[in-house]
């Protein structure tokens, strides 16, 4: 079969079919030969007709059926995958069309598994709702932060500045996703000792608290560090979903533990950040959904990120809309956030998220306390439709940190 083979426009794809839409950039060649190269490297075809080839195969082949422009939609048969294995369809569908030499430019921008293999992974076991009835946070989004400076606090600073964060007003704090198990702060003695000023944070404010602790690391040490934060009444675990590899989160899902899977996408902007050519975070964010995560970050708009309110919208959507029955997943917003973005937050993700600021807590001139406050003082204004300014008036938290970042 030749590339041109594998293109049928007239093709109506049937419910088991696994469809990606493409952008694709050709080098050469024609856009038709190009998707059907795509079609056919991601399936059953190669560069050149085979005498091995027998006419049961073709049952197998991914069809392009509809080509604009550059944008391009593949059906693949749901036969081609080996149900419960993303991997698999991940070498498929992104594997190595993506180096083909008439190819400039390729961009995996959406995927859309059938009903019937995505019934094969386990799906979030918590989702939007299971942590909020964790949290017993009701009507507004969750207010978090991450440790900061990210690395190189010994553990009883670390502990210390957390509870300071939970007795402000945050309701999670989390590890940044570069901090593991590390001489100045061990796993082992950050996680019991931040527990133990969690727990006081809790008698101190009445209100249910987590700790997102990193348990990112090999997988069976992975596996070994989620259970011990559940040993010690932890409610919480967050992995590095891209370092550490779907078939990694895929078998700490499947342990069974009781922890929300907190999923930080860092390493995603390699290859998601580019317009013409890698992955997209929806592709990311759909896929995670479908391996089992509770919460992952998405972007925020505002902040330091890069992505585009379209980007992120389409992401959030990859989370929380209608996926042949999986629970929703909670979108994370961080990235250089602010009291002062927090209006502008609410905007964009409604009350379902979880917001999380870093520097913007701690970098509060009257320290980490001060600057939980504030974030909590700014979503109090916005759920009362008070402007901020107004707000800021009878609350100083909130005034000193509209002053500190008013030209962020």
């Amino acid at each position: 079969m030749r590339y041109i083979d594998f293109v049928h426009l007239g093709y109506d794809p049937s419910e088991e079919d696994l469809i990606c839409e493409f952008h694709v950039k050709p080098l050469g060649i024609t856009i038709e030969e190009a998707a059907g190269g795509v079609a056919a490297e991601s399936s059953i075809g190669t560069w050149t007709e085979l005498t091995t080839e027998k006419p049961y195969v073709r049952e197998l082949q991914a069809r392009v059926f509809s080509i604009e422009g550059n944008e391009i939609k593949v059906a693949y048969p749901i036969g081609l995958f080996e149900a419960g294995n993303m991997p698999n369809v991940l070498s498929s569908v992104a594997g190595n069309v993506f180096g083909l030499e008439d190819i400039r430019r390729l961009r995996l921008e959406d995927i859309h598994l059938p009903s019937k293999l995505v019934d094969s992974f386990p799906g979030p076991k918590h989702g939007v709702e299971g942590v909020r009835r964790l949290l017993m946070v009701k009507g507004r989004p969750l207010v978090g932060t991450i440790i900061k400076p990210k690395l190189g606090l010994r553990t009883p600073d670390h502990a210390e500045v957390a509870h300071q964060a939970w007795v402000g007003g945050c309701d999670v704090v989390k590890d940044d996703e570069n901090l593991s198990g590390q001489g100045f702060n061990s796993f082992e003695e950050r996680v019991v000792q931040t527990l133990e000023r969690r727990d006081l944070a809790e008698e101190e404010t009445g209100e249910r608290k987590a700790y997102m602790v990193n348990v990112t690391a090999e997988t069976e040490e992975m596996v070994e560090r989620a259970e011990f934060v559940e040993a010690q009444g932890g409610r919480y675990m967050m992995v590095d979903i891209i370092t550490c590899g779907f078939s990694a989160l895929q078998t700490l899902r499947k342990k069974g533990l009781d922890l929300v899977i907190h999923a930080h996408r860092a390493g995603h902007a390699a290859f998601t950040r580019l317009p013409d050519h890698g992955i997209s975070m929806r592709v990311v964010a759909k896929l995670a959904r479908i391996l089992g995560v509770d919460q992952l970050h998405v972007g925020a708009v505002v902040g330091k990120m890069s992505e585009t309110r379209e980007e992120v919208e389409a992401n959030i959507d990859a989370l929380v809309g209608r996926m042949h029955g999986l629970k929703r997943v909670l979108p994370v917003a961080s990235g250089g956030l602010h009291p002062g973005l927090v209006p502008e937050l609410i905007e964009i993700f409604g009350s379902d998220f979880a917001m999380q600021a870093g520097g913007g807590i701690h970098g509060h001139p009257s320290g980490t306390e001060a600057g939980a406050k504030a974030m909590r003082q700014a979503v109090e204004a916005v759920l009362e439709g008070v402007g901020l300014e107004d707000y800021a008036e009878d609350h100083r938290e909130l005034s000193q940190a509209l002053r500190t970042w008013s030209a962020t």
